[in-house]
């Protein structure tokens, strides 16, 4: 039985999962952050910050793409774990690692004849478009190690275990900092490759980062043994598991492709505005890390006390982590508001950077945006937990297309029209900050909606 299910309360268990995972949204953002902070500090120029704010979008698409096995592997092996079958949940482990290497096999296939294109399409030109390709074909070369530590520190966490993912990315982060930056700047006998080190340097951390998570789950850690009779393909359990994966990972990888077109409305606004923009992301990252911490501790103290049968501990847990979530991450956007020059300047390499002031601006506009985010979070992560993940899909859609993509045109460019009742209304070319308006309204709405289904009480009925 999980020691989740047998610590009474909620406050407990939940910071015992929430803590070690808020630990380790830090050592994967600060991947990101040693990336973009060598791009700004040791290349200094606007082309590769733009760049490198492409690449933080499409790295997080290529993390998301395995939602499509993770997910259900944290609902099942959640649900098994609080129903004290261990069995069956080692089975879901070694049928997720099975159901993500054919997922990474036709990921790569698909992927690496299309980065060309897929860099052009986003509106990059030149030095910024060259780097955007180089980079993102390393990482794509390294896919089935991001399957590894995405699908491995899945199944850890629905086991109740949050401080083996915390040390593995402790491991990688560490590897990504001093591989990067010693092949980037040409370290000791290292060659100075500069913008072709940083991006061999990320893939190296996650490499090393697949090759502890593979011998923690063959080993025996949280309860599992990742056995190659055992990942022989059990279509029966697969469907189980893609059932609640799929709409799931639809949703993440949605939002994923949806963001990228919203950041495609940003990019054709020049490399000042995308640097900017990508900065200015990094920063908020900080605060959306909390959200991420509790989402991750919601979802699995949803599943686990579902599987216990006990709906009250469900429903608690949850109201628990919106609380706590709302008071952290509102803290944090106090501190982007006053705080948002330093923090800028710390990427940019001091405060002379004509990127700056923009940077601020953005800022401060998130800033106000924590509250909504930080429900819509942790509402997402006990619904997909309860296997609820359908009703997020939909509300997700329906936030990005009918609100944050048209209103960020409209905001953005002047001379977007939109006919309407044999009107033309003409756009208000705010700019990139008019995107980030756009991005608020979204978030907003989608808690409102996201708020109504968990009331609503269906959630509690979804059978895994």
């Amino acid at each position: 039985m999980s020691m989740l299910i047998e610590t009474p309360g909620t406050l407990r268990p939940m910071l015992r999962l929430t803590i070690p995972v808020l630990a380790e949204q830090m050592l994967h953002l600060l991947v990101g952050f040693t990336d973009m902070w060598l791009t700004g500090n040791l290349l200094g120029d606007e082309a590769y910050v733009a760049a490198m704010a492409l690449m933080i979008y499409a790295l997080w698409l290529i993390a998301n793409i395995f939602a499509f096995v993770s997910l259900g592997a944290t609902a099942m092996t959640a649900r098994f774990v609080g129903a004290g079958d261990q069995p069956l949940a080692n089975r879901v482990m070694n049928q997720s690692i099975t159901a993500g290497t054919i997922w990474t096999a036709l990921a790569m296939i698909v992927a690496l004849p299309l980065v060309h294109q897929f860099v052009a399409f986003m509106g990059l030109s030149g030095t910024a478009a060259a780097a955007a390709e180089q980079y993102l074909t390393i990482e794509l070369s390294v896919l089935p190690a991001v399957m590894i530590e995405r699908v491995g520190i899945a199944c850890l966490r629905g086991a109740g275990d949050t401080v083996s993912g915390l040390v593995v990315m402790g491991i990688v982060n560490a590897i990504n900092m001093a591989a990067s930056y010693g092949l980037a700047a040409g370290v000791g006998p290292l060659p100075k490759l500069g913008w072709t080190g940083i991006a061999l340097g990320t893939a190296l951390g996650h490499c090393c980062g697949a090759t502890i998570i593979l011998a923690l789950l063959i080993g025996g850690r949280a309860g599992y043994r990742l056995r190659l009779r055992a990942m022989r393909p059990d279509l029966d359990l697969i469907r189980r598991l893609l059932r609640i994966s799929i709409p799931g990972g639809i949703d993440t990888v949605t939002v994923s492709i949806c963001h990228l077109i919203y950041l495609r409305v940003i990019l054709h606004l020049g490399d000042v505005a995308a640097a900017a923009h990508g900065v200015a992301i990094q920063v908020e990252a900080i605060g959306f890390m909390p959200g991420g911490a509790f989402q991750i501790a919601a979802s699995t103290m949803t599943g686990q006390y579902l599987g216990a049968g006990d709906l009250r501990r469900a429903r608690h847990s949850v109201l628990i982590a919106c609380g706590l979530a709302a008071t952290v991450m509102m803290s944090a956007g106090a501190v982007f508001y006053f705080a948002a020059a330093p923090m800028s300047a710390f990427f940019l390499g001091g405060y002379k950077s004509n990127v700056l002031p923009l940077c601020v601006e953005l800022l401060h506009v998130i800033a106000f945006a924590m509250l909504p985010l930080s429900i819509m979070m942790v509402l997402v992560g006990a619904l997909r937990g309860a296997g609820d993940t359908r009703w997020p899909l939909a509300i997700t859609l329906f936030g990005f297309i009918a609100i944050r993509v048209p209103l960020a045109c409209y905001l953005v460019d002047p001379y977007f029209t939109i006919p309407f009742l044999g009107y033309t209304i003409h756009g208000l070319g705010l700019g990139v900050v008019g995107a980030w308006y756009a991005a608020i309204a979204d978030v907003t709405v989608r808690a409102a909606l996201l708020t109504w289904r968990f009331f609503h009480g269906g959630w509690q009925r979804i059978a895994v």
